[in-house]
């Protein structure tokens, strides 16, 4: 059952636990200033900072579980497709997030938004080419 959860819903709900910590809640509007400041700093070969936020954490660890969750939408399994219908659901939520909560608006939380959606469109997308792929098998054989 693991394997219908989307796991693009652990960077939001890491999202959402930082921004419960912030005063205010999700009606803070200090997310952005939270999110960007740096947690700490790599010196660079050339010389010069690199600082690290909470932001560009959580964007890296979206974009791997991005990565996983589109070769996970790659099975034709039957509980792919409970974790596309899990997915939408995830997205409809930080759509509305997005939309609504000021601790949401954010280009860090717009762009994992956009992560979700990219997992839905690809987790149908690759469902209906296989689904008209074994169409066009059982077709053919029976030809």
């Amino acid at each position: 059952m693991f394997a219908a959860f989307p796991l693009l819903a652990l960077p939001v709900l890491v999202y959402n636990l930082v921004a419960l910590t912030l005063a205010g809640g999700f009606a803070s509007t200090e997310a952005t200033t939270r999110f960007g400041e740096p947690l700490f700093t790599i010196a660079m070969t050339s010389g010069s900072p690199w600082p690290i936020s909470l932001s560009d954490l959580l964007l890296a660890l979206a974009l791997i579980v991005l990565f996983i969750e589109l070769l996970k939408s790659t099975t034709s399994r039957r509980i792919a497709i409970i974790n596309h219908s899990l997915s939408m659901i995830l997205f409809i939520v930080c759509l509305v997030e997005f939309l609504l909560a000021p601790a949401f608006a954010t280009s860090t939380f717009f762009l994992m938004t956009l992560m979700v959606l990219l997992d839905v469109l690809a987790g149908f997308i690759v469902t209906i080419i296989a689904a008209r792929r074994d169409i066009d098998l059982a077709s053919s054989a029976d030809a």
